[in-house]
């Protein structure tokens, strides 16, 4: 059963960027924008951690998204500034950087 749900998750997963990528693609920013940030990932990822592991961890999982979403906003105005000026490539590079290294100090300490 285990292997099933891995399958599902996957194929939701996949489900969600293919929209994402077709709407983006086709200048409709927003929808995908909408699609991607819908709570339905949220919703089904807090129901499966609490299915197998119960509520401490939905708990944790939650704490760490709160957590982490003031860096993930510092993410996007990295991109949002850096890709008029530098490119595609240079700002997600950067950004992911800068995520990743901020992330990193916030999480394991400074």
């Amino acid at each position: 059963m285990g292997n099933i749900k891995l399958i599902f998750y996957f194929i939701l997963g996949g489900v969600v960027v293919s929209l994402t990528t077709y709407f983006g693609s086709r200048e409709k920013g927003v929808l995908a924008a909408f699609i991607a940030m819908f709570p339905s990932v949220t919703v089904l990822t807090l129901s499966t951690i609490y299915l197998e592991a119960g509520m401490r961890p939905v708990l944790s999982y939650l704490k760490g998204l709160l957590f982490l979403t003031p860096i993930w906003i510092l993410y996007l105005l990295c991109l949002v500034y850096m890709v008029p000026r530098h490119g595609f490539w240079p700002a997600l590079a950067s950004g992911v950087v800068l995520y990743l290294i901020l992330a990193w100090l916030i999480t394991f300490g400074f």
